[in-house]
């Protein structure tokens, strides 16, 4: 059920991935030209989350202040945390509401790499998913080290950019949390990525990449932003 469910998001990513196929002509370049558009389309709803996540951190002290100050009176202090939300023009569900709808798509990516044949109704395909890329022997068969390694990596550090915009409390169990899955996400990825095509792992670690430039791009403008302030 899970893979008919998928499939209705995997097919038309599928018919873009034949498209692309079919002026390129390496399996390889064409999952990087596919990663970059699928990426770029995301980039709004990626944004979005990030400066949800930056405008959190910023309020961390003032949500800090009213939780102590209030503590006693659960039913006030969700109607101050209600009236700094309304003051900073900040809905606390906004930073959840893009990766909820990104994660349908990932999901639906997963399948797509993982099974091309079953969503691509294009015979050249079978020989295409199986070629040689750099290194890689077949994109249908795991990379040893090189690109798991790769996509871990840019995990990290993309994970570490994320975090940076974020005011970390010590007192919060959840910052501890975040602290472990900082390292051992990518720790994941890795052996994740020896495991499953390198197609697959190729996507994540072109993907991650791209992310890391939106980071860094999202950064500068937060930054330009706080001094204009």
């Amino acid at each position: 059920m899970y893979i008919t469910i998928m499939g209705y998001i995997a097919r038309p990513m599928g018919m873009l991935l034949n498209l692309l196929y079919g002026f390129i002509q390496n399996y390889g370049i064409t999952l990087i030209v596919f990663t970059i558009i699928i990426k770029l389309l995301l980039y709004p709803l990626y944004a979005h989350q990030i400066k949800s996540t930056a405008k959190m951190g910023d309020l961390q002290p003032k949500i800090k202040a009213i939780q102590n100050k209030f503590s006693h009176d659960k039913a006030l202090l969700n109607e101050k945390l209600s009236q700094l939300y309304k003051d900073e023009k900040y809905n606390p569900m906004s930073g959840c509401l893009p990766m909820l709808i990104q994660m349908p798509i990932i999901f639906g990516l997963f399948v797509l790499l993982r099974n091309p044949m079953t969503f691509i109704p294009n015979p050249d395909m079978m020989l295409a998913v199986h070629e040689t890329f750099i290194w890689i022997s077949d994109l249908s068969q795991p990379d040893a080290w090189l690109l798991p390694l790769g996509a871990g990596i840019t995990t990290y550090i993309s994970f570490s950019q994320t975090q940076s915009q974020t005011t970390v409390d010590p007192n919060n169990p959840m910052s501890s949390m975040t602290s472990i899955m900082k390292y051992f996400f990518p720790v994941m990825i890795v052996w994740m990525g020896r495991s499953f095509p390198a197609g697959l792992a190729l996507y994540w670690f072109v993907g991650t990449s791209m992310q890391i430039l939106f980071n860094m791009r999202l950064n500068k403008l937060r930054k330009k932003m706080k001094e204009n302030k």
